[in-house]
């Protein structure tokens, strides 16, 4: 298919049908989380309702249940999160020039790793009706895993709430291996991340500071790393 003709509405629902499926099993983890961490139902859902984030939104309500400083908590929310500016930016070379600036802008907020890759691999250019119905599937189904297990973490008993709480590090680690074992840069950042954090967590005086922080300093210094490493000239090869 070719063209934005071909884009539409409905195609966009059901191209976001896969990334819906599996974003309601990992919004159903961080609902049960954040409500076992003692936030209420309400205050959990509108975190998820304006964020849809996932890991920038586990470690900032990670945070909040912590009593991180705000200072803290938007550090680390922007560095994990910085990689949507540049999503966006590399989304709005093949968004169809007809999309006006505040279509952009309100469709900026659906922009996700997943969502990301499936609109950039469309052939030509996309509309604001296809991004739309691209980003509202798996928008519903981060909602609705949320509000599942934000409700249902009293009614599981504690040995199924313990395994579930371990599903975002299987998520994370399904996402960072498979490009790890065939480029080695990768590896060497994945490498470099978990020695720093090691040492953060197991040296005196380094395991005093607070989580947050360490994310911070262990991403800016292995993507520091690796930018004066490997550097990219070729600005296609970030596409």
């Amino acid at each position: 298919m070719h063209g934005t003709e071909t884009l539409t509405f409905k195609k966009g629902l059901k191209d976001g049908l896969p990334i819906c499926l599996g974003y309601i099993s990992v919004s159903f983890t961080f609902g049960m989380m954040a409500t076992q961490g003692g936030l209420p139902l309400w205050a959990v859902m509108l975190i998820t309702m304006s964020n849809m984030t996932s890991a920038g939104q586990f470690a900032g309500t990670e945070l909040i249940l912590s009593g991180g400083l705000y200072l803290e908590l938007a550090v680390t929310t922007f560095v994990i999160n910085i990689r949507y500016m540049l999503m966006s930016l590399s989304l709005s070379q093949k968004v169809d020039s007809a999309m006006t600036s505040l279509q952009r802008l309100v469709l900026s907020f659906g922009v996700t790793d997943e969502i990301f890759a499936v609109a950039m691999k469309q052939d030509g250019s996309i509309g604001a009706r296809y991004l739309l119905g691209l980003i509202l599937t798996p928008y519903t189904g981060w909602t609705l895993g949320t509000l599942l297990g934000g409700t249902a973490t009293g009614l599981l008993p504690v040995s199924v709430r313990t395994a579930l709480g371990i599903a975002i590090y299987g998520m994370f680690l399904a996402i960072i291996i498979p490009p790890a074992k065939h480029t080695r840069p990768i590896a060497l950042v994945i490498a470099i991340s978990v020695a720093l954090s090691c040492l953060f967590r197991w040296t005196p005086l380094l395991n005093r500071i607070s989580g947050g922080w360490v994310i911070i300093l262990c991403a800016v210094a292995a993507s520091a790393y690796a930018a004066l490493r490997y550097p990219v000239d070729d600005p296609e090869v970030l596409e």
